[in-house]
This record gives C-alpha cells, sequence and structure tokens, in this order.
C-alpha cells in the first residue's frame, strides 16, 4: 500500500526552561540551565539537592481548584502543553473528523508522588485505608492521553506508551505510523513527566545515576565532559501535533517539518547500563535513517539522549560513529539536557520539538558545562559545546535510551 506522508502543524511546551514554546527555545539558544535547589520537598537528606523544575508554576493559572486536585502534575503539564500545540495548529477553529483525530501519550512513570504520597499517609495513619477515590486516576500513566482526548473530543486511537525514558519517542513513532498506515488523519503526541520527589530521588541516588554536585547545580548536567557524574532529573512536557499532510495541506495549515521515520530497538544487554559498544544505539539510528528513506549522509543534526553519565555518553558516541562514519565529523550533536535535565519518559518529545526548531531555525542548541574533553570519547565529533551554532540543517535525528534496554529514535526533515 502506499503510504501517507505524516507532518508537525503544532508544538507545545512547559519545560524547566519555560511555559511556553518561545520561552523555550529563546533560553535553549541562550544556554541557560534549568537546574537550581529541590522546592517540591524538603530534600536535605539526600545525596542530591537539585533538579530542573519547571520554575514558578502555579497550576491556578492553568486550572480551576477542584480539577487540580484531580490531577497529577505529569498530567497538568500534560493539559498545558496539548493546549499550546492544538492552538498553534490551527485545529481549534477548524472542523476536523474527531473518530480520525487521536491521542498517543508517552510517560515512563505517572504518578509516582501520588502513589508515594498516599502510601506514606495510609503508613503514618491507624492503619484504616482511607485513600483518595482519585488516587488510581492520578496515578496511571495513560491518564495523561485520556484527559487530552476528553478536552478535545479525540475519539481516534487513544493510550499511552511506557518504555522509561524512551517513552515519548515511541509514541511519536506510534502516531507517525497510525497516520501514514491512513488510520488517523491526526494524532496529539508526546510526552510528560514529573518525577521529582522522595522515591524518584531517593531510587536515582541509590543507583548512582544522579549527579551529587550540589555546590554548582547548573553546572552538574554536563554531556560529554570529563567529568560528569551522573544526569539531573528534570519535569515537564512536549507535544506534538502530527498530521496527514494532504489533509494539513487542504486546510492551509501552518507545517514545520515533515516526519521522516522512526526505528526501535532492544540493547539485550543490562537493565540500566547501555551495551558498552553501542550495539542496539547503532541499530537503532540505522532503522530510523533507512525508514525515512534517507541516507546517513543527509542528517545534519543529532539531539542525542547524551544524559551526562559516564557510561551513556561513551557508548552513543561509539554508535554514532559506527553509523556515520567520516560523516560523523561533518554533523552537528548536541545534548539539550544540559539546559532541561533528564525529562525521563517526556525527554523524546521535548527533544523532538527541538530538533524541529533547530530545523526551523537552521540553529543548533549547544551543550553546555562542557569545559574538559573526555579522552575515551573522540574530539573530532562536534558536540556544540556551549554556544549555540548557525548552520542548514536538512534532516535531525532524535535519540532516546531508557532503562530495560529500550531505543527509540525519529527523523524529521524539511519539506
Amino acid at each position: 500500500m502506499e503510504l501517507k506522508r505524516v507532518v508537525v502543524t503544532g508544538i507545545g511546551a512547559i519545560t524547566p526552561l519555560g511555559h511556553n514554546i518561545t520561552e523555550f527555545w529563546d533560553n535553549l539558544k541562550a544556554g541557560v540551565s534549568g537546574a537550581g535547589p529541590i522546592t517540591r520537598f524538603n530534600p536535605e537528606k539526600f545525596k542530591t539537592r537539585f533538579a530542573c523544575e519547571v520554575k514558578d508554576y502555579d497550576p491556578a493559572k492553568y486550572f480551576d481548584r477542584k480539577a487540580a486536585a484531580k490531577m497529577d502534575l505529569f498530567t497538568q503539564f500534560a493539559l498545558i502543553a496539548a493546549e499550546e500545540g492544538f492552538k498553534d495548529s490551527g485545529l481549534v477553529d477548524f472542523d476536523f473528523k474527531h473518530d480520525r483525530a487521536g491521542v498517543i501519550w508517552g510517560s515512563g512513570i505517572g504518578g509516582i508522588n501520588v502513589m508515594t504520597s498516599e502510601v506514606i499517609e495510609y503508613a503514618n495513619g491507624d492503619g484504616v485505608p482511607k485513600f483518595s477515590p482519585f488516587f488510581i486516576p492520578k496515578m496511571i500513566s495513560d491518564i495523561a492521553a485520556g484527559y487530552i482526548s476528553m478536552k478535545y473530543d479525540l475519539r481516534g486511537p487513544n493510550y499511552a506508551t511506557v518504555s522509561a525514558c524512551a517513552s515519548s519517542a515511541h509514541a511519536i513513532i506510534d502516531a507517525f505510523n497510525w497516520i501514514r498506515l491512513g488510520k488517523a488523519d491526526i494524532v496529539v503526541t508526546g510526552g510528560s513527566e514529573s518525577p521529582i520527589g522522595i522515591a524518584a530521588l531517593a531510587g536515582f541516588n541509590s543507583m548512582k545515576a544522579l549527579s551529587t554536585r550540589n555546590d554548582d547545580p547548573k553546572k552538574a548536567s554536563r554531556p560529554f565532559d570529563k567529568d560528569r557524574d551522573g544526569f539531573v532529573i528534570g519535569e515537564g512536557a512536549g507535544c506534538l501535533i502530527l498530521e496527514e499532510y494532504e489533509h494539513a495541506k487542504a486546510r492551509g495549515a501552518k507545517i514545520y517539518c515533515e516526519v521522516g521515520g522512526g526505528g526501535a530497538s532492544a540493547d539485550a544487554h543490562h537493565i540500566t547500563a547501555p551495551h558498552p559498544e553501542g550495539r542496539g544505539a547503532s541499530q537503532v539510528m540505522r532503522m530510523a535513517i533507512e525508514d525515512a528513506g534517507l541516507k546517513p549522509d543527509d542528517i545534519d543534526y543529532i539531539n542525542v539522549h547524551g544524559t551526562s553519565t559516564g557510561l551513556g555518553d561513551k557508548a552513543e558516541s561509539l554508535a554514532i560513529k559506527q553509523v556515520f562514519g567520516e560523516h560523523a565529523y561533518n554533523l552537528s550533536i548536541s545534548s539539550t539536557k544540559s539546559m532541561t535535565g533528564h525529562l525521563l519518559g517526556g525527554a523524546g518529545a521535548v527533544e523532538s520539538i527541538v530538533c524541529v526548531l533547530a530545523m526551523v531555525n537552521d540553529t543548533v542548541p549547544p551543550t553546555i558545562n562542557f569545559e574538559t574533553p573526555d579522552p575515551e570519547i573522540d574530539p573530532k565529533l562536534d558536540i556544540t559545546p556551549n554556544v549555540a551554532k548557525q548552520r542548514p540543517i536538512r534532516a535531525a535525528l532524535n535519540n532516546t535510551f531508557g532503562f530495560g534496554g529500550h531505543n527509540a529514535s525519529v527523523v524529521f526533515k524539511k519539506l
């Protein structure tokens, strides 16, 4: 069968760098760090006492009190990003077929803080279970997709993808496939996460996965730098409105770019560590590029997974060299996690938006906090250190890799 073309017609985001796309992109280009002391709870007994929180967030600006009380932050963030994306797409004023429009949304751990607080309250109580009737719908990872569908009366496919830090990239790939197979005209996709709480922080600390640079949080996320000591946990959401090309063209929609293709693979190696030679990472990049009908030399920019961990950054750099050969040295590479922190299940969505904006503006955002080269990472790779760079970008690749060995890559290309 002939596959449909899929384009991006709307984007929205709420991140540690801003409450909308404009703030987010301006701060990315400027190399601003979103890290700072944790305010969600008292972290004084934790090894890590900082994170990339969404700054100055007040639910009352977006929801009435009763509505906000029924939703975990990851759902609130999802609805905020989706609203911006929906308005940006122009679909608010267009009479589309609602049974051919859906929502596919990713979240790695959903309402983990709701789970934690309810269990603590029970444990500290009199032994009588007094759980909130909203406990389950606030906690489950698929609820954000449900809320978005109800708000916009989207009656097509509606579900969540859960694959740790690859969750929202898998959501985008699924949305892309629903449309190109002719089963939907529009899919609201992306991901959200709000993990900054005692359970996630303690869990990642016990794994020695988080940076403990408490004296200088803004310089803690330092992908590819020799002195990196772990990732910085973040929160927020990113939304992309994907649409069948002819459908978008017929209604005169603004089109950012085309979704070229996607790939998915497994390391089949370790529950948390990447394959040391980047086996799954190289496979998934090749799959995504081939699916897009491109060659490695057609890619100009990679927004890497680049979490600022010792094993991960090295393995990804090796995989890039395996896939791109000599062209690896012509690529621009950056890890925007150096600024946003790691949004876990929301990372793929937010970083896909970075790829879209990088192409539209022919601007590569920087990898900040790069001070000391790692002798185990090829110094000829252009990681766009510290300062944004202007260059033509024909196609961009977004990498996401999750615990359990889950890998997903998405290719975006100019029309």
